[in-house]
């Protein structure tokens, strides 16, 4: 009996193992390093058949991985460029994008500087390294350190456009792999600056500065008020279907809408 029951009970594994679907979700930091994973283990305790991969490391990693085929979800916190819808087109793949959350770009310093407020165009002057002390900002003398994402991030490439007027940033700005390296290195550094989304504000020690007068908030952000804001988005080859499809709707429910809110981001949805 205790032999049958066993048989029965690999059986079923069997089966369960079988049917089991598995979701790979690539790019960007932003998305994938705090939301993505809370949006997935929502969804795993819905559809528990599911299990998920998600590799957080740049928006460009993501539109590639689409473009390759080794993700059905790609994850990606600016457009897709000219140059990558070419190549997905010479390879047969359809980009489509679907937006998920909103964001802003907050530019930070640490709690310990006096500065809480910059112009757009000193934050331009910064980035570029135009100005390199904080006594040319009214701060205390020192020089200022420069933190960046990476050259895949694309948060790294959208401040260019939306800050920095597509120039190029300081030779000596330091190149970090996410918000939350970021977010620790400017809140060590009394002379550091560097930028993250909304959801990272939170770290100790870090500090947010108005741009232009206005605070990088979610309301500012909905308002359209706030200059470094942005959409999210995930990228699918074509329309996105089966299981990719039924996460994406997910993210756009109700439910998925409050965790983005939850999280730190800005819904694409009202919630209530």
């Amino acid at each position: 009996m205790k032999k049958t029951l066993l048989a029965i009970s690999l059986l079923c594994s069997a089966v369960s193992l079988l049917h089991a679907e598995k979701l790979v979700i690539k790019g960007s930091d932003t998305i994938g390093a705090k939301l993505a994973p809370m949006l997935a283990e929502e969804y795993k305790a819905l559809h528990p058949d599911v299990s998920f991969e998600i590799a957080a490391e740049g928006s460009a990693t993501g539109i590639a991985a689409i473009i390759d085929g080794t993700a059905q979800i790609g994850m990606s916190s600016r457009e897709a460029e000219a140059k990558e819808k070419s190549l997905a087109e010479s390879k047969g793949v359809t980009l489509q994008e679907t937006e998920m959350a909103f964001d802003g770009i907050a530019v930070v310093v640490s709690a310990d500087n006096p500065i809480s407020a910059l112009t757009k165009k000193q934050i331009e002057q910064i980035f570029t390294g135009d100005i390199t002390d904080w006594s040319a900002l009214g701060g205390k003398p020192g020089p200022i350190s420069i933190y960046t994402r990476n050259t895949a991030s694309g948060t790294y490439k959208e401040f260019r456009i939306l800050a920095m007027n597509k120039r190029e940033y300081a030779g000596s700005s330091q190149k970090m792999a996410g918000n939350e390296q970021i977010a620790s290195e400017v809140s060590k550094n009394p002379n550091g600056i560097g930028y993250v989304g909304l959801a990272y504000l939170g770290a100790v020690g870090l500090k947010a500065v108005s741009v232009d007068g206005t605070a990088p908030t979610v309301a500012n952000v909905l308002a359209k008020k706030y200059s470094f804001a942005r959409a999210l988005f995930y990228y699918t080859n074509g329309k996105p279907s089966g299981e990719a499809a039924k996460f994406i709707d997910f993210t756009l429910s109700a439910i998925g809408q409050q965790t983005v809110a939850k999280v730190g981001f800005v819904p694409v949805k009202p919630v209530k």
